[in-house]
């Protein structure tokens, strides 16, 4: 576990970062499933009004050495409760995902808990199974940040 990770309530300020930080075309690439139009700042705040907004919708700020790193949510857009995460690229790699999912899933009850990523991202996969997620299907869809259709894997944490 990482002990420099904070989950916190998101803040106006922490939306500039979140913005910046989906303009990174490499992480959009890995994620695969992202805005038609990453620079579309209208769209973005109009997104993130109805995310804050919706009571239905966990959502944390991811903190790691007192920097935003990213956040974290779990929505119910698609029927079933799931999660997702989002971190700038200068925070991949050091383990900020993994002990951030950790900590919201003790902070999250809900079970099962679904997740989605691209079946090419060995890293968001990975930090799921290290998160005792276990894979339960697959799917196919448009990946806006590819201009293409992809599989992606989905998972499901079935217990606290």
């Amino acid at each position: 576990m990482n002990n420099n990770i904070v989950l916190r309530a998101v803040v106006d300020s922490d939306l500039p970062i979140f913005f910046t930080q989906q303009l990174d075309p490499e992480a959009n690439h890995m994620a695969g499933f992202t805005a038609k139009d990453p620079t579309d700042r209208a769209a973005f705040d109009a997104l993130w009004a109805r995310v804050r907004a919706d009571a239905g919708i966990t959502l944390r700020t991811i903190n790691f050495r007192g920097q935003v790193a990213g956040y974290i949510l779990c929505h119910g857009w698609f029927g079933e409760p799931e999660m997702s995460y989002w971190l700038g690229r200068e925070f991949w790699g050091q383990g900020i995902a993994t002990a951030a999912l950790a900590a919201f899933l003790a902070e999250v009850p809900v079970r099962p808990l679904y997740a989605r990523a691209a079946a090419d991202n060995a890293a968001s996969i990975r930090v799921l199974e290290k998160c005792g997620f276990s894979r339960v299907g697959q799917d196919r869809g448009f990946a806006n940040a590819r201009g293409a259709e992809i599989d992606e894997v989905i998972y499901a944490r079935e217990v606290l």
